[in-house]
Order: structure tokens, then sequence, then C-alpha cells
């Protein structure tokens, strides 16, 4: 019989929008780079609509990150990250531990539908410095919520991440509240919460993304007026 393999092997891929300014793209591509899933990048165009209602938080869903793999296309940053661990099983995304396990995706779900005050008050800008910037009482409540969820977690695996000695899904969720935090000039003043942000910034993936995003051309003025 005529051999069935394909003659050659489909790209996996990750579509990003705005590594400046997209928050979820980070996500996905951390989940993509901590499971050690090879993938090529496919950059969105900040003039296509998808894109640009992503970065302004206008998009009723959102579509990006999306991951093409093996004939799966999956889109939603959680489902990424769920799929990932399925194909990548031994990288860790999710804890080991069944309790560690179930922390670690409740509180991956909270950063996905919640702390919409602090999403709209600090948006995403790798490339801005805001010294003394004023945050509001409703943002300013849901990042000591977020601190909290770093100081149990740190407190019950150790650190120096949320579930122990490798990062794991709920780093990447968490990953761009820190860099808010540096953007607007938030002072951490738990010291095992300020160690943890010092360890994301201090990751080589993070290190990568950052440069990427500081070169990343300056395409959507609607941004300074939005915020």
């Amino acid at each position: 019989m005529p051999s069935k393999t394909p003659s050659t092997t489909a790209r996996t891929t990750l579509t990003l929008s705005s590594k400046n300014y997209s928050s979820w793209s980070l996500r996905g591509w951390l989940m993509c780079r901590f499971a050690g899933l090879p993938f090529d990048e496919v950059m969105l165009s900040p003039d296509d609509p998808d894109a640009k209602a992503e970065m302004l938080l206008l998009a009723p869903s959102m579509l990006v990150p999306c991951l093409r793999h093996e004939g799966a296309t999956v889109w939603d940053t959680l489902a990424i990250g769920e799929y990932l661990h399925e194909v990548c099983p031994d990288a860790g995304l999710l804890p080991a531990d069944r309790l560690a396990r179930a922390r670690c995706r409740a509180i991956s779900g909270e950063m996905h539908s919640g702390f919409s005050s602090l999403r709209s008050a600090l948006p995403m800008n790798l490339k801005g410095r805001f010294p003394g910037y004023k945050v509001w009482s409703r943002a300013a409540t849901d990042i000591e919520r977020v601190l909290q969820i770093w100081r149990d977690s740190l407190a019950a695996h150790g650190g120096p991440y949320l579930f122990g000695a490798t990062p794991t899904l709920a780093d990447a969720m968490y990953a761009p509240v820190v860099t808010r935090l540096q953007t607007y000039d938030v002072q951490i003043t738990d010291p095992a919460c300020a160690a943890y942000a010092r360890t994301v910034l201090a990751l080589p993936e993070m290190q990568e993304w950052t440069a990427a995003a500081r070169a990343e051309p300056e395409a959507i003025d609607e941004l300074e007026v939005e915020f």
C-alpha cells in the first residue's frame, strides 16, 4: 500500500497581536514557551480590525492568541493552556499534585474572567513608564487581591514561582500584571510579592518578549486617547 504519511508537516503557529499592548498574546506565548512546544509566530497587522479591537479592550471575545497545532485550532487563552498541558504533559504547566492543580486552575480562571478595573485603569504598555500614577480605589482593590493570591501561593509552595520551582499556567496568566505594576509605578511593599515580580521580569522569556515589544513600531494612535 502507498504510504499515507504527508510529504510535509503542518507548522505549529501562534497568532499574536501587539507585543507592547496585548496581555493575552503574552499569556499564550508564555504558555507555549513554558510547555516547550516549538511554534512560528504569526503577527496580525495593527490595521486588522480584530487586532485593534482586542488591544483597545473593545472586542466581545478574544480570538488572539490562536494556536494551530496538528489540526487543532485553539483561541481562548485558558483553553490553550489546557491543550498544552495535554500535548506536553511533562512540561508541568499544571502542578502534579491534585490540590495544587485545582488551585492553579482556580487562580488562572480568576485572572481570565476578573480584575476588570485593573485591566481598564492600567492597560499593558511595556514601553510606557508613568511615575506617581494615580491608581483609583477599584483598581487598587484588584491589585490587593492579586497580591493576596501571590502571597498565598508563594507561602504554600515555597516559590520562586506561584507553584514552586518552575513556572506554570498561573505564572503565565499573572505575568502581564507584573508588567502593569512596573509600568504604572505601583510599589509592592510585601517582600515575597516584590521578589516574585522581579523573578517574573527576569525570566528569559519575559526579557525576549519585552525587547521585541520595545522594538515594535507605534501604530495604534487610539490607545493614547482610549486610556
